[in-house]
């Protein structure tokens, strides 16, 4: 592969420099970008200045310091941060093409370990040639997520008043059951979701080729490591010995599920200093949800709460 230099595709400029804490917010304002590694580097929308010149649109915004090499395509006007460089193409890149060279970028990350900033080096990285970009990257659909931050109903989110929610025992609203163990040994390579104890990923640990032993439209919840991290599972699924299983007792969906999720997650605080939530301890603890008029969860309401919030219609 022919690997060239950034600077002979880019030039690399320092931002405008600015600090967010003397700028005035305005949702409707420009994009402030930063050093850090999430949103697509952006931390705020600010009041425009009228004697700064933002750092202009179809440019790369590159980290120097903070989450050093974080990389991103800027399809707007944006101010900057300190340590903040934009990399501007000196020959014409279409937008997937610029997004493959932010991949390219962050690849660097681990040469900035212990402290060691991206400034006089950045220009002399070495990146793949226009003409080494693999066919793969003309093939993606960038457009696949736009709108994705949208509400499924174009309506305000229902208040939410605690205080008329009343308590229900898992054991009442659930059946609980234990994930089993599987070594790593035993495991074989497949397509089947392993579950394990983990706080990210929706607590998928790896895909193995053995037979689910739970089904889809649960929830699992950790009663070992990360204590009360609890995730929906949409589809079948091996769960580890160190998860429970809850199968609901009512008619759930994803989106009263992921309403359910986040209040389970809410009760991490009681298990701290190596309090696990086992099975049994699981069963006689209580949820506090939203109820109809019959005082059973209302499961309506859940719902349109989850349905009003942005990208939920990705759900």
């Amino acid at each position: 592969m022919k690997l060239i230099s950034v600077s002979e595709i880019f030039d690399v400029k320092y931002g405008v420099n600015l600090e967010l804490n003397r700028m005035k917010i305005d949702t409707n304002g420009i994009n402030f970008v930063s050093r850090t590694a999430k949103n697509n580097g952006i931390s705020a929308k600010v009041k425009h200045i009228p004697d700064i010149i933002p750092n202009p649109e179809g440019t790369i915004s590159v980290a120097g310091g903070g989450s050093v090499m974080e990389s991103f395509l800027q399809t707007e006007p944006y101010y900057s941060g300190r340590d903040l460089y934009y990399l501007s193409p000196k020959i014409e890149l279409t937008h997937k093409e610029l997004l493959y060279y932010c991949a390219c970028l962050r690849s660097n990350k681990y040469k900035f370990n212990y402290g060691r900033q991206a400034n006089r080096t950045l220009k002399n990285l070495l990146i793949p040639a226009k003409s080494e970009i693999p066919k793969w990257v003309y093939e993606v659909d960038i457009h696949k997520f736009d709108e994705a931050d949208k509400a499924f109903l174009k309506k305000p989110t229902p208040k939410l008043e605690i205080k008329n929610w009343k308590w229900f025992k898992f054991d009442d609203i659930f059946t609980l059951k234990k994930g089993k163990r599987l070594t790593k040994t035993n495991m074989v390579e497949g397509n089947v979701p392993f579950i394990g104890s983990i706080d990210s990923n929706n607590g998928y640990r790896e895909f193995i080729g053995q037979k689910p032993i739970h089904s889809g439209n649960t929830i699992t919840v950790n009663y070992n490591g990360s204590v009360a991290e609890a995730f929906y599972q949409p589809n079948p699924f091996w769960a580890s010995d160190d998860v429970n299983v809850l199968y609901p007792k009512f008619k759930m969906n994803q989106y009263n599920a992921l309403f359910i999720v986040s209040l389970i997650k809410m009760e991490k605080y009681r298990f701290n200093y190596g309090r696990k939530w086992h099975l049994e301890r699981m069963k006689i603890s209580e949820i506090k949800l939203p109820v109809d008029k019959n005082n059973e969860p209302d499961l309506d309401y859940m719902e349109n709460f989850i349905k009003t919030l942005n990208y939920s219609r990705q759900i």
